[in-house]
């Protein structure tokens, strides 16, 4: 038998959604900081929702490797948690009275091309998370918002894809012994011939 039944697992560093995560935590950090009273629920909620969202895609990732439906509900727990977070970003526009930028909007359309930059990370994005005007940067974190929960759900998609093709640990692990007792029956079978 080539591999165990345990496949590789972790390097969620690797994604693209834990790599976007990453920077809308970090930016989230910073918007806090800076707009919402440090003493209020809000402040402690979106922090929360914006950890969780990366906490759960690092879980997710460990969890693969003997659990296929943890991995999937881990990453999902990250979607809604994203989800959470673009509401109360969506919240604080309201709130001003700032309007969401539409896709076509020329920083929309910026921010999107930074995100297809390979590598991005929270200095790709910095300019704009870290703007004096306020209207600026909750659009541009809700614009990264975004981009993590349709990565997010492009990810749970493909899960279920793997998962219905390979199936979960159970299975893996008959498919390892069927192989460890088909080459143990080979090896008698060579044994036998040695000894004629």
């Amino acid at each position: 038998m080539s591999e165990g039944f345990i496949p590789p697992h972790g390097g969620y560093e690797k994604l693209l959604s834990y790599q976007k995560a990453l920077v809308v935590y970090q930016a989230t950090v910073h918007f806090c900081r800076r707009f919402v009273d440090r003493k209020s629920r809000t402040f402690d909620q979106m922090v929360q929702a914006a950890r969780s969202g990366k906490q759960n895609i690092v879980e997710a990732s460990v969890a693969s490797a003997t659990s296929k439906e943890s991995e999937i509900k881990l990453t999902n727990v990250a979607r809604a948690s994203q989800e959470e977070l673009r509401e109360d970003y969506r919240d604080f526009l309201r709130d001003k009275g700032i309007p969401e930028w539409p896709k076509e909007h020329k920083y929309a359309r910026r921010l999107a091309a930074l995100c297809r930059q390979e590598n991005a990370d929270y200095e790709t994005f910095r300019k704009g998370v870290e703007h004096p005007d306020p209207a600026i940067r909750a659009n541009v974190v809700l614009g990264l918002v975004k981009v993590t929960h349709f990565l997010l759900t492009r990810q749970i998609e493909r899960l279920e894809e793997d998962f219905l093709k390979e199936g979960g640990l159970r299975e893996r692990m008959l498919r390892a012994r069927l192989e460890a007792r088909a080459k143990e029956a080979e090896e008698a079978q060579r044994r036998g011939r040695r000894k004629r």
